[in-house]
């Protein structure tokens, strides 16, 4: 009897094991350290295959580090992931398919792909909503903007950057004051 229920225990531990490589392959999660403190990222690759995809190349290349939230707008959205602290544009990968027909919105929280107004731009740039914006959801007559994930921990900081006092700077508008860097992201699933 007593080897029977060590047999159900050792089955259940390595069920449970399964099941957890699983959630971390469709739903990895990806710690941001910035000046203004650590977030954390929940992806949905089972939603947004490529645009995880692409953002995870991007994690785990080191790309976004020195990286900073170049628009950040109250009320609406920060922005990040394609300028170093001189404003300068980083080189990226290809620009990837749009996904916004995906399900998901752009709720307070959720994490977005920046693009141009045409629909399959985006590349490295991401957002994250600071507001529900549900007018970049894709509509019957227009594409949206892609959501890929939320925000699980660390709405506070999100808060603060959002909060952050801006100015125009080398043309671009919205641009915080005090520079918000991307110190270190990691995969933390």
């Amino acid at each position: 009897m007593k080897l029977q229920i060590k047999i159900i225990a050792l089955v259940i531990i390595m069920l449970s094991s399964v099941q957890s490589v699983k959630a971390s392959e469709t739903y990895p999660q990806i710690e941001f350290t910035t000046t203004s403190g650590k977030f954390t990222v929940e992806l949905d690759s089972n939603r947004s295959p490529t645009t995880v995809k692409n953002f995870l190349q991007y994690v785990e290349s080191g790309f976004y580090v020195n990286t900073i939230f170049h628009r950040v707008i109250a009320g609406f959205v920060i922005q990040a992931g394609g300028f170093t602290v001189d404003l300068e544009e980083k080189e990226t990968l290809p620009e990837i398919i749009n996904e916004s027909g995906n399900g998901l919105t752009n709720q307070r929280m959720s994490l977005g792909m920046a693009r141009t107004t045409d629909p399959h731009t985006a590349s490295s740039q991401f957002y994250i909503n600071v507001a529900d914006n549900f007018s970049l959801d894709p509509m019957p007559t227009r594409w949206g903007y892609a959501v890929f994930g939320d925000v699980i921990d660390g709405f506070q900081v999100i808060d603060a950057i959002a909060s952050n006092a801006t100015q125009t700077m080398g043309g671009m508008q919205d641009v915080p004051v005090a520079p918000v860097i991307i110190l270190d992201v990691k995969r933390v699933d």
